[in-house]
């Protein structure tokens, strides 16, 4: 990668992918867009930020023709719990901005990636050490999206000779950006919790398992995949990846060591609690430790302390506690 256009860049991923790209290949080589406008809660205040609607065709193309990019992150979506909501809306956005993304990266030659989920199996999968390649059958509409991006990531990879590459991500956890609206932000919000109230409502049931990452692990994940040699990748879209698998009773217990007084209730969303039971408990990620050599650094407690130390020095500087 020499200069990467990202699109969502004020979600969760790109907020932090736009910082460390930015540090790894100059300010001027990362072109950050979002269909909102750039606001205060965003990482970096420095480099390019340009306003896109994805959906738009001729604006994409027209921004990454005249910024010359050779590769294109494609993060905007619609989330699980929110694309739930309005999933007419999820598929036009989640498939027509991917597919948009993707004419742009067959005309201009650029390499491509854009994430796929755990979302896009379903109830029918093996729910523990859940296989790279076996059955999807999603029973949400992000799933659904997620499946036919990775089906379609494959056609362009194969029919067009765009280089695309993929990941399946697990639940994200980071510090840096507020959770947002999807099924595993529970493991986000409790930590602000944690600090700022010492109590926590739980909207996920006890025992209700589900992988987990922390961002900076999923972040060099994205780097390394998409510095790695090509002719070593059999999969492509979609990697699993992988750091943990842990229950809200377990991410409790791990905050527990360091605020003792914490306390946790639970009122069970149903229609979270639904989604996150269709996904599976645990996922085998041996293909991406084979083909490119992922190996993240994070565990559940060393997550926790960290997100505790990082989230309590940005909380106070926001004067929230």
């Amino acid at each position: 990668m020499k200069k990467v256009l990202i699109t969502g860049a004020l979600g969760q991923i790109g907020s932090e992918l736009v910082s460390r790209l930015r540090k790894d290949l100059g300010i001027d080589n990362v072109i950050a867009t979002d269909i909102r406008k750039l606001d205060d809660n965003f990482i970096c205040d420095e480099g390019i930020f340009e306003k896109l609607d994805v959906t738009d065709y001729n604006s994409f193309l027209k921004l990454a023709k005249d910024n010359k990019v050779d590769t294109i992150v494609h993060l905007a979506a619609l989330l699980s719990a929110t694309a739930e909501k309005n999933p007419k809306f999820a598929w036009d956005l989640n498939m027509t901005g991917l597919m948009n993304a993707l004419e742009i990266a067959k005309e201009l030659k650029t390499k491509f990636f854009a994430p796929s989920s755990i979302a896009a199996y379903g109830p029918d999968a093996q729910p523990d050490n859940t296989p790279q390649d076996t059955v999807m059958n999603p029973t949400t509409m992000y799933g659904v999206t997620k499946v036919a991006g990775e089906l379609l990531e494959n056609y362009y990879n194969r029919k067009y000779n765009v280089d695309s590459r993929s990941v399946r991500f697990p639940g994200l956890i980071s510090y840096k950006v507020e959770p947002g609206g999807g099924t595993t932000d529970y493991a986000v919000d409790i930590y602000y919790q944690a600090l700022l109230t010492g109590k926590y409502e739980c909207y996920i049931d006890k025992g209700t398992k589900m992988d987990m990452m922390y961002m900076d692990d999923a972040i060099d994940a994205i780097v390394k995949l998409m510095n790695a040699d090509e002719k070593r990748l059999v999969h492509r879209n979609s990697f699993n990846i992988t750091a943990m698998s842990f229950a809200p009773e377990e991410i409790f217990e791990s905050i527990k060591k360091y605020i003792p007084n914490f306390k946790m209730e639970y009122k069970v969303d149903p229609v979270r609690q639904k989604i996150a039971e269709s996904w599976p408990n645990s996922i085998d990620d041996s293909c991406a430790r084979k083909e490119w050599d992922f190996n993240p650094k994070f565990d559940l407690d060393s997550m926790t302390k960290e997100m505790l130390e990082k989230l309590e020095q940005k909380l106070k500087a926001e004067g929230k506690i």
